[in-house]
């Protein structure tokens, strides 16, 4: 089969949900992904920053196959080998006390909204079912019933009402209409230190550093969404710490499983995880020994490989040198580490042609919001190949 006969197959039996570009791809290798046609593309996106490590890293992929011959599920109904083990690693790695894992990044939001509740009620001695979390304008935190009742995106909301209340939605960046917005029922303020998928939306210096001071002085928690941008994204291993902030409760996913499997978690301290009793909050598939052992992995690769710096370098070169690249269609190149967006001119016809252009120069990236190109390669890539993909970027951002 071709790659029109797979995308006529998908069109006509899968939910029109995506609008992905017309690439079908059946093999990965490190930053290169290959299609059923055989050609050749660098991986610009990651899965949205999932395959940090690479595509089908052979230390990730050894732990999956290992621990997928002796037990891939148990369910927490019972205890396994492999759950406790991450546990410890993860705090070791990030200096929280406790995590919990689920599955998706949006189930480990949820988590996320549902410990801030209870500790409104239990700590802050909020009154019941009257706490209030608050979010950002041009959010992203999932697509579930009570991710979208806080997004100011239309197209995820216009058809899917009525809406989850408790949330109140400010400009992002703006530490001001935060304090503002700060009642004796806030419960926790949420938010991204860099908003990925609204455009690689990078906040004013000293940003972070308000919202954790105001939360600090209001008795509010901090919530972090690093999904996108933690496990070394953005050249420290998480965003916020480009402000040398410790959110109360920061979110992870995508690259806690580098691709092989879904694999989120909320990471805090006892004094807020441990307010969760048994029954309260859980999943069939959350902290399986499959996952578990999976992550172990990843979070290995990430540390042993010096990846975090890696995304740092590369993305401190990578932006200086789109940065210099002439086009009549740029008008900004922003971003931190390998978590890059290229803002295109109003008239510039939108960013989906450009992708479109680069695919078929052997590039894949995605836009973002119809202005923005996103490059976000695998945190292996190296100056030599940024180097050849630099005339092809080039090109096409100066086509016609």
């Amino acid at each position: 089969m071709k790659t029109q006969d797979y995308i006529a197959l998908e069109e006509q039996y899968g939910a029109h949900n995506y609008h992905p570009l017309d690439v079908v791809i059946t093999r990965g290798d490190g930053v290169w992904v290959y299609d059923v046609d055989g050609k050749k593309y660098l991986d610009c996106l990651s899965a949205y920053s999932a395959v940090n490590q690479g595509h089908v890293h052979p230390k990730i992929l050894a732990a999956l196959v290992e621990q997928a011959g002796k037990v891939t599920l148990t369910s927490r109904a019972f205890r396994n080998d492999q759950l406790p083990l991450l546990y410890q690693e993860l705090s070791e790695l990030t200096g929280y006390e406790m995590s919990l894992p689920m599955n998706s990044g949006a189930e480990a939001v949820e988590t996320a909204l549902k410990i801030a509740r209870k500790w409104a009620y239990q700590v802050k001695k909020v009154p019941r079912h009257q706490a209030e979390i608050i979010t950002c304008a041009g959010n992203f935190h999932g697509r579930t019933i009570s991710t979208i009742s806080f997004s100011t995106e239309p197209l995820y909301r216009d058809d899917f009402g009525p809406f989850t209340p408790g949330f109140v939605t400010v400009p992002y960046g703006d530490a001001e209409a935060i304090a503002k917005a700060i009642t004796p029922n806030t419960a926790a303020v949420l938010l991204e230190p860099i908003q990925g998928e609204g455009g690689v939306i990078i906040p004013p210096k000293g940003y972070l550093q308000k919202v954790a001071e105001l939360c600090k002085r209001n008795n509010v928690l901090f919530i972090a969404d690093e999904i996108q941008t933690g496990l070394g994204r953005t050249g420290k291993l998480f965003a916020a710490q480009h402000e040398d902030v410790r959110p109360d409760v920061t979110v992870i996913g995508k690259a806690l499983a580098g691709g092989f499997y879904p694999v989120s978690a909320v990471l805090s301290d006892k004094e807020i995880l441990g307010l969760f009793t048994p029954g309260e909050h859980g999943s069939t598939f959350g902290g399986n020994p499959l996952a578990a052992a999976v992550a172990r992995a990843a979070l290995k690769v990430i540390v042993d490989e010096n990846l975090v710096q890696r995304s740092a370098e590369m993305g401190e070169y990578f932006v200086e040198q789109l940065s210099e690249i002439p086009s009549p269609h740029v008008k900004e190149v922003r971003g931190k580490g390998l978590l890059i967006g290229v803002e295109l001119n109003a008239n510039a016809g939108g960013a989906r042609r450009f992708c479109e252009a680069l695919q078929q120069k052997g590039i894949l990236a995605k836009e973002t919001h119809d202005r923005v190109i996103r490059f976000a390669p695998p945190l292996v890539i190296d100056k030599d190949t940024i180097d050849w993909a630099l005339p092809s970027i080039r090109a096409a951002l100066n086509m016609v």
